[in-house]
């Protein structure tokens, strides 16, 4: 699959067959997503993989659009060291550019996978926090839930030229 082709068929997929992830996708997932562009190459990103069936429960329950962890066999949370940064507020962009890579290399590589926010909302970014217990200073951008696919959702087109401008508004 090219890039472009990837950008165009990846969808959110929230329904997943019972087979694990193994050890190796999960590197090549992680290694997708710090290959993104950062502010100052500051690399911020730090991320939490959960595989045990307890700590998706948890998540599921938690997030209130999450109800798929309650099946997928991992969640991967981006996170942010926000204490270190140098080049202050880029972390939010430079954690979803990390976050979307994560999400191509899953549907590039036969997975499914759904992006669930967290920050900027204060009480989940809380209680995300003191449930994996983060560190001072990391702060939690999104929960993205992976899996083999059990449902297939086709791709659309949602180009829209009217949201082109050229030169001037």
């Amino acid at each position: 699959m090219d890039t472009l082709e990837a950008i165009r068929t990846r969808r959110s997929i929230r329904a997943y067959t019972d087979e694990l992830i193994t050890d190796e996708q999960i590197d090549a997932l992680l290694s997708a997503a710090m290959q993104a562009p950062s502010a100052g190459n500051q690399q911020p990103w730090h991320f939490v993989v959960i595989r045990k069936r307890a700590g998706l429960e948890q998540l599921a329950d938690m997030l209130p659009y999450g109800k798929m962890l309650h099946h997928a066999p991992l969640s991967i949370i981006v996170c942010a060291d926000v204490e270190h940064e140098s080049n202050r507020g880029y972390w939010v962009q430079d954690c979803s550019n990390a976050t979307m890579n994560l999400l191509l290399a899953a549907h590039a590589m036969g997975l499914g996978a759904v992006w669930l926010g967290v920050y900027p909302r204060d009480q989940r970014v809380a209680e995300l926090r003191r449930l994996l217990s983060l560190p001072e200073g990391v702060t939690p951008l999104c929960v993205v839930a992976l899996g083999h696919p059990a449902e297939d959702v086709a791709p659309t087109d949602r180009y829209q030229s009217d949201r082109m401008h050229q030169e001037k508004w």
